[in-house]
């Protein structure tokens, strides 16, 4: 397949979701993720609903703000599937960050297949660890590929205090390099709103959408059935009831006459149990024509109303919730104050009033437009390596390892089996490769796994007639061959050649030019390929870059170079990475002088002139291909410079070296070498390679045979 023809499945897509995101507890965010979905259901059928952090620490009580998500809008999502962990286990696991962050991609991945678009939900940031909150928010949006639209509270701030958070919060999300759809100020003053909206509009950038919704007592106001939670309190009338809303309460410590004056809508009374008069005068008050809604009546200190009041209750058509509670009235009441109203489902009017604060402040017509125009630049790590691993199972592939005796090798075989992702051949002693899986305690099936020796094999004669057929007219004798056949390394390639086995992984052992020698005698270039070269993914702590060529050729000329730029293009094209080259040098531009420098600017010029559509940019320095500024200022206006994704290094010397050093560095993953060029895949290991290193190599050795 040439490079047009491949398409970068992990960026420049229309995004598929959107994570509502807060750096502070109580902002509201609730408000926005049932708009959210109430807009995307008019559009399409198949939302789905994401918290990768809830609240809810107890296994056995579900969390509320989910359950009324789902239940709500009737989402086809599972209560399990629609968040990965609790806050605790968050904290519990903070020092695993890849863990975590691979965790929540599995299962977000595994929803978002099934839904045309997902609304995410940050964390609520409650107690401690806010930061590590903070963090966590960020690196889960980055990573599931998700725009952010940052939700801020105006509760208790000045205009001025207000202006600072959004835009503290909004570039801390950028130096993170999240990308943010809008802000929405939510709970602001109603009589600020307009200015408030006008300030964040002439601070913040243009293309972001602001939003500023007024405070609205409905939704800021605790229910009776949350209070009662909240202290603990014991019912003794008005079961039915207890989802009056409770805008406002007062102390019942005074006369009659006077406490009757303070009697407004929705008031909770919080008055002693010995008040007889003050509970008359309430429910009195409550069935008066003259008199508001009183809510209900919480009775402090434990104590109870005389038996003739009672009595007299017991009598009401009518009860409002009357709540008895062992705390005393101060306590009472500082407990009442503190209380932040939650949106479930037993609150059907909440959400319908969540949903129509949506609907009348955020531009829904504007936010739409920017969820189709938005599109997910670059690919992360953890994404990329989620990615790999979904590609290599949707179509399974046989991979053969000539090394099957080492440790890492067979600790690599068990995740590989036990994850499903190929089918594996080993070569080697059955009798001591099934030792050694008994010694190192490896769950591997050892009647199951494909075992082979070489020499004792049923194919060990067929192949020795080909490779003699093969490599006769460079003066390679049958009895040559069967020597030859006896290596592991021309067993494994010859299975590959003979469509025995998809691809071959070696090298743990071996050196590279005993993995590859096989390959280059008789498996051969592709056409229209001159050099075989390889790349490394280097996935570095925010993106994934390419380098090439690492582990192969010395010394290449500037045809070869142009080959392996090509090449490694259309490498990283198939591997979902926009291919944006850079053909490294020690100039930029037109401003070196050399025989290097010519060379590499040669090979640029060979490129351009094969695949014109090919971004590239040589010779380029690797400050300049990588950092922004840098390539700004030495190449202004370039399409690679400051952007590059795929780095070609002009010789071995250099771009051994560098990979190493970058990998030590900054701790990146590289995966690879990757070999490239050759009509079927096979790869080489570094003889210092972990077991992480040998299972990636399998992956993506798996990932290119799928289109032979």
């Amino acid at each position: 397949m040439g490079l047009i023809g491949y398409t970068y499945t992990l960026i420049s897509l229309m995004t598929k979701n959107i994570f509502i995101a807060s750096a502070e507890p109580y902002t509201g965010k609730s408000v926005i993720a049932f708009g959210m979905i109430n807009m995307l259901l008019a559009k399409t059928q198949k939302v789905g609903y994401f918290k990768p952090i809830i609240a809810q620490d107890d296994p056995n009580v579900r969390d509320e703000h989910v359950e009324a998500m789902l239940d709500y809008f009737s989402l086809p999502v599972n209560y399990e599937d629609a968040f990965a962990f609790t806050r605790q286990e968050m904290l519990h696991q903070s020092e695993d960050s890849g863990t975590i962050i691979n965790t929540i991609i599995s299962k977000y991945k595994k929803l978002e297949d099934n839904y045309d678009f997902t609304v995410i939900e940050g964390s609520d940031f409650l107690g401690e660890g806010m930061a590590f909150e903070f963090e966590s928010n960020a690196l889960m949006a980055k990573n599931l590929g998700a725009p952010v639209l940052i939700v801020v509270s105006g509760k208790n701030k000045t205009a001025s205090q207000l202006f600072k958070s959004a835009i503290n919060i909004y570039r801390n999300f950028l130096l993170r390099d999240v990308q943010v759809l809008g802000v929405v100020a939510n709970m602001v003053n109603p009589e600020e709103a307009e200015r408030i909206k006008q300030a964040l509009t002439n601070q913040l950038p243009s293309e972001l959408l602001i939003a500023v919704i007024p405070t609205e007592t409905g939704l800021q106001s605790p229910t009776m059935k949350e209070i009662t939670l909240a202290l603990g309190g014991e019912i003794l009338f008005g079961t039915e009831l207890l989802d009056n809303q409770v805008d406002n309460f007062v102390t019942g410590a005074m006369m009659l006459p006077n406490f009757l004056r303070h009697v407004k809508e929705n008031v909770l009374i919080v008055t002693p149990g010995d008040r007889g008069d003050i509970i008359i005068g309430a429910l009195q008050a409550n069935l008066s024509a003259s008199y508001p809604k009183i809510a209900g009546i919480v009775l402090t200190a434990g104590s109870l109303p005389d038996e003739p009041i009672i009595k007299l209750i017991e009598g009401l058509q009518t009860i409002i919730p009357i709540v008895s509670v062992q705390k005393g009235t101060f306590e009472t009441t500082t407990t009442i104050g503190g209380i932040h109203s939650k949106i479930t489902i037993a609150n059907k009017k909440k959400i319908a009033l969540a949903i129509e604060l949506f609907e009348k402040y955020v531009d829904s017509k504007a936010l739409d437009n920017k969820i189709i125009a938005f599109s997910y630049q670059g690919i992360t790590p953890h994404m990329f390596q989620y990615q790999l691993v979904k590609w290599a199972k949707r179509d399974k592939k046989h991979i053969v390892l000539p090394e099957g005796n080492d440790e890492r090798i067979l600790k690599a075989v068990e995740k590989l089996i036990a994850q499903d992702i190929v089918d594996i051949t080993l070569l080697g002693d059955p009798v001591e490769i099934g030792n050694s899986i008994k010694r190192l305690g490896i769950n591997l099936d050892i009647n199951i796994l494909k075992i082979y020796n070489p020499i004792h094999s049923a194919q060990y004669n067929n192949y020795v007639e080909t490779l003699h057929e093969l490599r006769k007219a460079k003066n390679v004798n049958l009895e040559m061959a069967r020597d030859m056949m006896t290596d592991v390394s021309y067993f494994g390639t010859m299975m590959v050649y003979k469509g025995d086995a998809d691809g071959m992984v070696s090298g743990a052992i071996h050196t590279t030019q005993h993995t590859i020698r096989p390959a280059l005698q008789f498996v051969k270039t592709k056409p229209g390929v001159s050099v075989v070269s390889s790349i490394f993914f280097m996935c570095l702590p925010e993106r994934v870059a390419i380098f090439g060529d690492c582990a192969v050729n010395p010394n290449p000329t500037a045809q070869q170079l142009a080959e392996i730029a090509i090449s490694s293009a259309e490498s990283s094209a198939k591997f979902g990475i926009e291919p944006r080259i850079a053909m490294l040098s020690y100039s930029s531009g037109t401003s070196g002088e050399g025989e290097d420098v010519e060379r590499v600017r040669e090979a640029t010029a060979i490129v351009r002139a094969r695949y014109p559509e090919l971004k590239i940019e040589g010779p380029i320095q690797y400050d300049a291909a990588v950092d922004p500024l840098v390539g700004q200022q030495k190449l202004p206006g370039s399409e690679v410079a400051g952007r590059a994704s795929v780095l070609i290094f002009p010789d071995l010397n250099t771009g051994n070296n560098t990979y190493k050093a970058v990998q030590r560095e900054t701790g990146a993953l590289a995966i690879g070498p990757m070999l490239q060029g050759l009509n079927k895949p096979i790869n080489d290991l570094s003889r210092g390679c972990t077991v992480d290193d040998i299972f990636n190599t399998v992956v993506i050795t798996a990932i290119q045979c799928q289109d032979l």
